[in-house]
């Protein structure tokens, strides 16, 4: 039996005892087919159609089929029938459900109760309370749009994306997904710019198609599939470290013997009490309709991932948010802590969000899908080189959304995308578009059969006909392209929201060349044909088929012209351009004003990031690896007096070991003290030049802090050392 005489060394004996023990949630009669729980808990299509008169279930599945306005003739028997629907799932409370900047949700729970005739308490739910809500606008994020004494703002539901019904422990609320906009109809959210990105892509997805004589289409929408990268540590060892609880990280912690180097975790087999926890999820996450597929152990000791099946985007970036918080629920109830910072763990992978994005029409066509026809392969290769176009033009922004002090430490290291976009296409493909541009009737594919690229006998491009690249920021997948750089705890409108703006500017700019050039007489082929060309010379710098990983890419990239920028101060800075503002404005994303704000909340919270951690670890250092160092010092000191007593001599080269360690905690000392005087001297500065500061003097310094307490760790008595060490969190939980 281990001696729990320190907190640590208790909370492993806890974590042992939980080893093989996990919660029955599921035996019984919960246990049920997913076609019989999925989107039990939302007010379905089947549930619109039960509850509501034929006219107005019509009118609403319009309204949500082609991405319109809500008729507000219909809103109070909408309303009624929700709340009715709520009733029998014996909901007691409603709330506008809604993403502000903070990067989370927010909600203000209301009852249903009200007081009819003669004081009888009654259930009511208005069309009105449905449509629009007011919540207190002044303590969110702004930007500057908004101050402290103004405070209205305005939730206003989303109908295209599911109202659903959150179970609590003693109770059940209904949540309407909506957007926050300011008294004066300012973007306060992250989904009304997102909805607004979705309405410019349709609008210039279906000019296109109109010129490829399709009258039937009349919407199209990003669809994204965000894959959710996580770790699972037990709740005992989270308890016990101040940084995990105040910042989503360790900010020290020697790097343990034996991490992923065997790469036996990777798709190994699922612990028990983790597919407790993936059960239960799952099941939570299908009663509110989203639609989860896969599960698998990641890379990483403790690391996991969860992906769904893609839908539109806003519904996507909805549901996203929906499984962090659900998963984060269920961990507690199963001991755990779920991690979702980029970078948990030092020395090991961290995680990201990777989203799967494309765009499909309302006949359920993909247009990212290689087509079957010369005509569909034309049709094809103006979205793939009109989306090549985007994301050279607009890489900057494009880093810029996805820009995050966690970010920071996971991208451009051994295990993720480089802070440089660029774009993967793989062999077939890229042999297609160098033959269009070089004008060559014949190609070998990487198979070596003969594809003859003649206008009329355009070849097919067979899905999934290319190796993965798992380096690459930007990956064509077969028939979508997976943006991997966005970061794990990452709300997935932003990068979402930039992409979609700028594939829709790019696409709406080959639209008019192709019509110019139609125009000037030519058939739409040979236009089609020739903007491809261009397009494929223009866009060429952004294809790279290599390993992004190497110090041979960052050069090749700086000879390309290529961005590479590495902190998120810089990255940021890319939001505010005037080549970005113009896209953003341009595309009725967002406005000017609206923009400007959303890149000083994002510096705000990347100083305030900074802030906690600088704070965390002078307190880790000062109150946690002192004490225990000192306390060793001290007893080793204590022991080689004794052996010199004993012996009558001195202990000879014992003395290292105690020169070592005093000399790591004057050192310690020392970066201790040169960490808060640069922290201090820069807490006056103006919030651009502090950014820059942090991300080039404080974090490093913050580093150096971490290896003498890491080195510290090494070398003190293990039953003093008071933190969970990364052996036990990452293989005992």
């Amino acid at each position: 039996m281990l001696n729990s005489s320190t907190p640590r060394l208790w909370a492993i004996q806890e974590v042992m005892r939980r080893q093989d023990r996990s919660v029955p949630y599921l035996q019984a009669g919960n246990s049920r087919p997913i076609s019989a729980i999925f989107g039990e808990n939302t007010f379905s299509t089947a549930v619109m159609q039960d509850k509501l008169p034929k006219a107005v279930y019509e009118k609403l599945q319009d309204t949500i089929r082609r991405g319109q306005k809500l008729d507000r003739s219909i809103a109070d028997v909408v309303a009624h029938a929700v709340k009715e629907w709520a009733l029998e799932k014996h909901v007691t409370h409603f709330c506008h459900w809604f993403q502000p900047m903070t990067g989370l949700t927010a909600e203000k729970h209301d009852s249903f109760l009200t007081f009819g005739e003669h004081g009888v308490p009654i259930e009511r739910f208005s069309g009105g309370q449905l449509i629009q809500g007011e919540p207190d606008a002044s303590s969110f994020p702004s930007g500057g749009m908004r101050t402290t004494f103004e405070a209205r703002g305005y939730t206003a539901w989303d109908p295209s994306s599911p109202i659903f019904i959150v179970e609590g422990t003693n109770g059940r609320t209904l949540c309407v997904p909506s957007v926050f906009i300011s008294y004066h109809g300012e973007a306060l959210d992250k989904k009304t710019p997102l909805l607004r990105s979705m309405r410019a892509l349709n609008d210039a997805a279906l000019k296109v198609l109109r010129l490829f004589g399709n009258a039937t289409a009349f919407r199209v929408v990003p669809t994204v599939g965000p894959e959710q990268e996580y770790f699972l540590i037990d709740r005992a060892f989270a308890a016990l470290r101040p940084d995990l609880l105040s910042t989503g990280r360790t900010l020290i912690g020697a790097r343990p013997p034996k991490g992923q180097q065997l790469e036996d975790h990777y798709f190994g087999s699922i612990k028990s009490r983790v597919q407790a926890f993936m059960v239960e999820s799952e099941y939570e996450l299908y009663k509110l309709g989203i639609p989860v597929k896969t599960r698998h152990n990641e890379v990483a000791p403790s690391q996991f991932e969860c992906a769904p099946i893609f839908e539109e985007a806003n519904v996507a970036a909805d549901h996203n948010q929906m499984v962090m918080e659900i998963m984060r629920q269920v961990a507690r109830r199963h001991d755990f802590t779920l991690l979702l910072h980029e970078k948990p763990f030092e020395g090991i992978n961290g995680s990201g969000k990777h989203n799967n994005w494309s765009m499909m029409d309302s006949d359920g066509k993909n247009l990212l899908e290689p087509g079957k026809s010369p005509r569909e392969n034309l049709q094809f290769l103006v979205f793939l080189c009109a989306t090549l176009r985007a994301v050279h033009q607009r890489a900057g922004v494009l880093r810029a959304a996805i820009a995050s002090s966690g970010n920071d430490h996971r991208l451009g290291a051994n295990e993720a995308p480089p802070a440089i976009i660029s774009v993967y296409l793989g062999d077939q493909l890229n042999r297609i578009l160098d033959a269009i541009e070089k004008n060559v009737d014949d190609v070998r594919d990487s198979e070596e059969r003969l594809i003859r690229l003649g206008l009329s006998n355009l070849p097919d491009v067979q899905q999934d006909y290319t190796d993965r690249n798992r380096t690459s920021p930007f990956a064509f997948t077969g028939n979508k392209f997976e943006f991997r750089a966005v970061g794990s705890s990452a709300a997935v409108a932003l990068p979402m929201m930039v992409l979609n703006a700028a594939v829709s500017e790019a696409l709406e700019d080959v639209r008019a060349r192709i019509q110019q050039q139609m125009e000037m007489g030519q058939p739409l082929e040979s236009a089609v044909m020739g903007i491809v060309r261009g397009l494929i010379t223009e866009t060429k710098a952004i294809r790279f088929e290599g390993n992004n990983y190497t110090d041979e890419w960052v050069a090749e990239a700086e000879r390309r012209g290529l961005l590479n920028l590495r902190r998120t101060p810089e990255a940021l800075a890319q939001f505010v351009t005037p080549e970005a503002i113009g896209m953003l404005t341009k595309t009725g994303s967002l406005t000017e004003q609206e923009v400007r704000a959303r890149y000083y909340v994002y510096v705000e919270r990347y100083l305030k990031d900074i802030d906690i951690e600088v704070e965390t670890l002078l307190d880790l250092a000062r109150t946690h690896v002192l004490p225990a160092a000192m306390q060793h010092q001290m007893l080793l000191a204590q022991s080689l007096d004794a052996v010199v007593r004993a012996k009558g001599s001195g202990p000879g080269p014992q003395y290292a070991y105690l020169d070592a360690c005093i000399e790591e905690i004057n050192r310690l000392t020392e970066r201790i003290e040169l960490l808060e005087g640069l922290w201090r001297e820069l807490s006056g500065t103006e919030e651009r030049e502090r950014a820059t500061r942090y991300a080039y003097d404080v974090v490093p310094s913050m580093h150096a802090v971490r290896q003498s307490c890491d080195r510290l760790e090494t070398m003190v008595a293990d039953t003093l050392w008071p933190l969970p060490k990364y052996p036990e969190m990452l293989f005992l939980s």
